[in-house]
């Protein structure tokens, strides 16, 4: 099991759909940033992630822990592997002739951060994406971690937002996980 309540097939289509834009493959660094800022950016505009990763401070900025180790195949899923080539290199590429019309369960919400993430930082390279994660002003709750990790607790996030209720909202992303751990042993 990746984690509880995560949402594989959102994750996998948000990464297939960055992939597409890029011509069928893109960049493993580029990728993990724009992932991390698509789960920001959707608590930013909606009080709630896009698809409920765990975040961690990584020496190459912040990033969506449960998405990078599919990204880099240190877990394995099915669902992911429906949109998404196992790593090649540096690269992640698509699975097949994976198509937009595929991504069937990003909703309108969700397209909507990803193209505005897309069109903010389709020029960007790896490291100008990993730089401007970096910088205090764009993603405050980045900490350098000194060559190790260190979580990134959603609450954080929502305080650098600006939200009043960023434990409120914080509660809500762990009684999510919570009602998914009860309804997986539920079903065991």
């Amino acid at each position: 099991m990746l984690l509880a309540g995560y949402d594989v097939r959102k994750a996998a289509q948000a990464a297939a759909f960055f992939a597409l834009k890029s011509g069928g493959s893109i960049n493993v660094l580029k990728l993990s940033k724009l992932m991390y800022l698509s789960e920001r950016e959707f608590m930013a505009r909606f009080d709630e992630p896009m698809f409920y990763d765990r975040l961690f401070s990584m020496p190459d900025g912040p990033v969506a822990s449960v998405t990078l180790n599919l990204m880099n195949g240190n877990a394995e899923d099915q669902t992911w592997s429906e949109f998404l080539a196992p790593r090649d290199g540096y690269a992640i590429p698509l699975n097949g002739d994976v198509e937009f019309d595929a991504l069937d369960t990003l909703s309108r919400a969700d397209l909507s951060v990803l193209e505005s993430l897309w069109d903010k930082f389709k020029d960007f390279d790896k490291y100008a994406i990993r730089d401007w994660t970096h910088g205090r002003a764009n993603v405050p709750e980045w900490r350098d971690p000194n060559g190790s990790s260190m979580p990134i607790h959603h609450e954080e996030v929502f305080r650098y937002l600006g939200r009043d209720d960023c434990v409120e909202l914080a509660e809500e992303v762990q009684s999510h996980r919570r009602m998914h751990e009860f309804i997986l042993a539920a079903e065991r």
